[in-house]
């Protein structure tokens, strides 16, 4: 089968041919019809220090998609030849404290799909079952490749009740936009997303934000003087991983005020933890979804009109895979597809 392949390790990705994945009777084997380009894959890519550090070579990379069921295993039930479906990219030892307890998003064990393990930038990807999340209701292919990071968004934008609330992000990537639709779609007054890219701003006010902030012009104390807002926000989702976003997010919530983050920092920063302190702010981090709550709220939204296609902002064969990740690359797109049709 065809697969985009960390052959070697240096910059670049080579699209090759590799056997089809071996299943067990546990697993399922799923024919990829569309897969979502992610940060990770872009850092697999150019072979940066976090990728020489997490990823052995060979490997085959991707770990947003939607396909169908090819085959499953004999121990396998609920879950047909044909189903259209999705995969839970973090896979879990289910033997640790926080598995055994239904926590299965705090495994200290997890494994990567396309990072650790072979990913879905393939004609055909393997998972155990209890991976796969079979989509009973319709969905667009586009929207049901992205349910990976959509599930961040979820999980960062529903962390703490929105309804009334204003809430602030800061970074409008592909997972901030969609965190800003989640949060207008489930009840908060105000939504605020800041960035530096005008391309990006512009997604996000498609998506439903209130303002979009660009911080290059003003700051988000004018925001706050344009909403009228008096005591600052009651929500921050931090999507940025900047010290200066952070740092402003901080300076702007009110008392009480409570800060999702799931922004991953490139090195450590000093924020005003007095700051923190004396105006009682919750500050909670976020990597991935819960196991299978998010799941289950991600179609539950989608079932009730949340509308994510501005996100969707360019789709390629995926022998065109260099254009597309030089694509997603840049800070004007959004989610970018790969089609394994073709």
């Amino acid at each position: 089968m065809k697969a985009l392949v960390k052959q070697y390790a240096e910059p670049g990705l080579w699209l090759m041919d590799v056997p089809e994945p071996e299943t067990g009777p546990g697993d399922v084997l799923i024919k990829v019809l569309r897969t979502g380009i992610c940060g990770t894959d872009l850092h697999i890519r150019s072979w940066d220090g976090w990728a020489q550090q997490a990823v052995s070579t060979p490997r085959v990379l991707g770990h947003e998609f939607v396909g169908e069921v090819a085959a499953v295993g004999a121990d396998v039930a609920d879950i047909a030849v044909g189903d259209l479906v999705s995969g839970e990219g973090h896979l879990v030892c289910g033997k640790c404290r926080n598995c055994l307890a239904g926590r299965r998003h705090l495994c200290r064990s997890t494994i990567g799909l396309g990072v650790g393990r072979d990913g879905a930038f393939a004609e055909y990807v393997a998972l155990p079952a209890s991976n796969v999340w079979v989509h009973r209701a319709k969905v667009d292919l586009d929207i049901a490749a992205i349910f990976d990071p959509f599930g961040n968004a979820v999980h960062t934008a529903l962390s703490f009740p929105l309804v009334g609330e204003d809430v602030l992000i800061t970074g409008a990537g592909p997972i901030g936009i969609m965190a800003a639709a989640v949060a207008r779609h489930a009840g908060a007054r105000n939504v605020v997303i800041t960035d530096v890219s005008e391309s990006r701003l512009e997604i996000a006010r498609k998506a439903g934000a209130t303002l979009a902030l660009n911080v290059g012009q003003s700051d988000i104390a004018d925001a706050q003087r344009q909403l009228g807002l008096k005591e600052g926000f009651d929500i921050g989702l931090e999507m940025s991983g900047r010290p200066e976003a952070m740092r402003d997010m901080v300076a702007n919530m009110t008392h009480g005020g409570r800060i999702a983050m799931l922004g991953l920092p490139a090195e450590e920063f000093a924020v005003d933890w007095s700051k923190i302190v004396t105006s009682m702010i919750t500050v909670k981090g976020i990597y991935g979804r819960e196991m299978y709550e998010t799941w289950y709220a991600m179609t539950v939204l989608l079932e009730g009109g949340l509308d994510l296609s501005p996100v969707i902002t360019g789709s390629y064969a995926h022998q065109d895979f260099d254009a597309a990740f030089d694509e997603a690359a840049t800070a004007r797109s959004g989610k970018i597809i790969l089609d394994w049709t073709s």
